[in-house]
């Protein structure tokens, strides 16, 4: 009887190559804390959406006035031939579309600073848990909250010229989950290494939205040199993907294309933030 109970509360092992037993348990606890500190910061920034909801707001109401009001003043004017003739307003709108996932990465990631510098993310580096469960429990969460901006714009897609029945959702949904995934992922770098959010903010002013501008959201790809910059930009493939993927004429690259290459773009980032946890921010004292 003693040697049951001694059997049933004993750990179950297995022997190595080496010959040393391992506790069979260890695995699925490995996994219950990854996923635990996945799931901690994905509920975190939820919770900031349900208590901040008008700044959320507005970050899906800047992105709506600038396509209301640059589209209006266009229109009479642009018309892109290899985008079936066009006007301004429903050129425009996918740009719109990832400019609201683009703010929306910018504007969450920003708590990275915020949070360091307050010890909240070193207690979660420190608890158990890798560095790269950190790195996707923070890009799961500003993803989910960047494609809840992202429907709040689709509502309109009608009224920009996109009919809800031509619209390719599935690939869509995945575009705007890897692109928004992608610009996290950097953005968290980014944020990481700098200690102040003016010194965030101004970098994003001088990297990220001019590379906006330059992805084809604002105006057609160019023959020339500036064509090639843009091709090289890799929100380009962003907003070729979302034109695509709305049923939008002229989309510059193939959607395939556009996915393969946002696939790379979303490893690379997320490679590189779990990398950048692991060193000490600009201005960190030892």
């Amino acid at each position: 009887m003693a040697e049951q109970v001694l059997s049933e509360r004993a750990p179950e092992v297995e022997a190595t190559p080496s010959g040393r037993a391992t506790d069979t348990a260890a695995a699925p606890r490995w996994w219950s804390e990854e996923l635990s500190v996945i799931s901690t910061l994905w509920r975190r920034d939820m919770l900031h959406l349900l208590r901040e909801r008008s700044r959320w707001l507005g970050v899906v109401l800047q992105p709506l006035l600038f396509w209301l009001l640059l589209g209006s003043g266009l229109s009479g004017s642009f018309r892109a031939p290899q985008h079936g003739g066009a006007s301004y307003l429903v050129y425009f709108f996918p740009g719109t579309l990832v400019m609201v996932l683009l703010f929306t990465t910018i504007f969450a990631t920003i708590s990275v600073i915020e949070d360091r510098q307050s010890g909240f993310l070193q207690g979660v580096l420190v608890a158990p848990g890798s560095r790269a469960a950190t790195v996707l429990g923070k890009t799961a969460g500003v993803t989910s909250l960047a494609l809840v901006q992202a429907a709040l714009l689709l509502l309109l897609a009608p009224l920009a010229g996109y009919p809800w029945g031509q619209v390719r959702w599935l690939p869509l949904t995945a575009v705007l989950v890897l692109g928004s995934a992608s610009l996290t992922a950097i953005n968290f770098a980014m944020a990481w290494l700098l200690n102040s959010s003016q010194g965030y903010h101004a970098l994003m002013s001088v990297v990220l939205l001019p590379l906006w501008v330059i992805s084809g959201a604002m105006f057609p790809m160019p023959e020339g040199w500036l064509g090639v910059v843009m091709r090289l930009n890799p929100l380009t493939y962003i907003v070729a993907a979302v034109r695509a993927a709305l049923g939008g004429a002229g989309a510059p690259i193939g959607l395939l294309t556009s996915m393969l290459v946002l696939v790379g773009m979303t490893l690379a980032g997320l490679a590189w933030a779990v990398f950048t946890t692991g060193r000490r921010p600009a201005g960190a004292q030892a």
